[in-house]
């Protein structure tokens, strides 16, 4: 593959048909695609203008020669691209790598019928991702750490991944020696670590409860590594520091396994403009909470409930807030999904801001399209169901007056995202009466 990355000499075909193609875009997932014989082709690691030969099955082309580069190619910069599932598009420069993602989210928006202008990608990779998930699988006994192969099931062992931020550093020595400690049941691993400010959290799954030696042997792992903590299925094996993690003046106690925006420079991002938007609110609901990463800047300046279904989430944002000076924080555990918040239960927020997971709101932006909530700031990490989420917002009298790309996932399909919806005054002003 990577002589064909390079346009090297033609690999034997294994099946299949082999078809010279020309590539015209790059799909959602960022692969190549060519109208082939008989209708689209989806060719990974080709670029638009790419001339490829390919073998194809079932609209799928597996990539054999390179005939004629794109002018966007430019030479991958991990030796293990192609290999390692992390990475989709590595080759694009860099002009039309951001064009690609910023479209993935106005196509997603124009396809639901939501007009915006999409601003700019916002490159927010800073240092590097600082937290990842490692897996682990036994064959013949042997164990095999790193990441998934790309559209497979076996490990790829990687010695580093040159898109982890230093603070990183140790984590892929940590996740090879927790595999080494829980050999003997051979049952697949999966490890997920993240960098604190204290040093480095990671949570195994997979093995399930751990009996006397194997809770030794995680113990001797941790005492030479030296991470701040170690857990099995969010159970604490080791603690020689709690993990912390600034966000704006608090000091966050993370919960094991915690979901934390991939990229600090990324959170940040998101961050600042989430209270741009919803500056001179004096009180905000913040719903999908997770640990804070808004709702404790937010009471900076403003009073803040946080919702969100993850009691362990909650109770690490409370006891930052009870420890910072920030105005009032109040916490509730709530499956938004199955409960949003009412129209009635929100007309006394000023602004209202919601991070859910990748299924998007539908439910909740429902009950907001219904609301007298004047603002609305929204970050997602999914565009189909933030447009469908949108959308029910436009339906219900919103404007959409911002939508802007964040990239903390570089060269991955994924493409975060930060928007902001306003409520005309006329609105409010209306039917605040129904809601009192």
């Amino acid at each position: 593959m990577q002589a064909a990355l390079k346009g090297g000499a033609a690999i034997p075909s294994r099946g299949g048909d082999t078809a010279r193609l020309t590539i015209s875009r790059l799909s959602e997932r960022g692969e190549g695609v060519a109208e082939g014989p008989d209708g689209l082709v989806f060719v990974p690691y080709a670029l638009p203008g790419d001339t490829v030969l390919a073998e194809v099955e079932n609209g799928r082309g597996k990539l054999i020669e390179i005939l004629q580069l794109s002018s966007s190619r430019i030479p991958p910069h991990c030796p293990y691209f192609t290999r390692c599932g992390g990475c989709a598009v590595q080759t694009l420069e860099a002009d039309a790598y951001a064009n690609w993602k910023r479209n993935l989210v106005a196509a997603a928006l124009h396809r639901a019928g939501v007009s915006v202008e999409v601003g700019c990608l916002a490159d927010a990779h800073g240092q590097g991702r600082r937290r990842a998930t490692f897996h682990a699988r036994f064959k013949s006994g042997r164990p095999a750490t790193g990441f998934m192969r790309a559209r497979a099931h076996d490990i790829v062992e990687i010695d580093a991944c040159p898109l982890l931020a230093p603070s990183m550093a140790g984590a892929l020595p940590l996740a090879r020696a927790l595999t080494q400690a829980l050999a003997g049941t051979g049952k697949p691993l999966d490890i997920h670590v993240t960098a604190a400010a204290s040093g480095l959290d990671a949570d195994v799954r997979g093995h399930g409860p751990l009996g006397d030696p194997q809770r030794k042997a995680i113990i001797r792992v941790g005492l030479k590594h030296n991470p701040a903590r170690l857990t099995n299925h969010g159970e604490t094996v080791l603690m020689l520091r709690e993990p912390v993690l600034r966000i704006g003046k608090a000091a966050v106690v993370l919960p094991p396994g915690a979901f934390l925006q991939a990229t600090e420079a990324g959170e940040l991002a998101l961050a600042e403009r989430v209270c741009a938007y919803a500056a001179g609110a004096k009180r905000v609901a913040d719903l999908f909470s997770g640990i804070g990463t808004f709702a404790l800047r937010l009471a900076e300046f403003a009073a803040v409930e946080a919702f969100d279904q993850d009691e362990f989430a909650l109770s690490a944002l409370a006891r930052a807030a009870r420890t910072a000076e920030l105005r009032p924080v109040k916490v509730a555990q709530r499956n938004l999904f199955q409960r949003p918040l009412t129209p009635s239960e929100l007309a006394s927020f000023d602004a209202a801001v919601f991070d859910p997971p990748r299924a998007g709101a539908e439910a909740q932006s429902r009950a907001l399209a219904a609301s007298a909530v004047p603002v609305i700031a929204a970050v997602a990490c999914n565009a189909q169901t933030f447009a469908r989420d949108a959308a029910i917002l436009c339906s219900g009298g919103y404007e959409l007056v911002s939508v802007e790309p964040i990239d903390q996932f570089r060269h991955s399909f994924h493409v975060e995202l930060v928007a902001c919806f306003r409520r005309a005054p006329p609105f409010r002003k209306k039917r605040k009466p129904l809601f009192g």
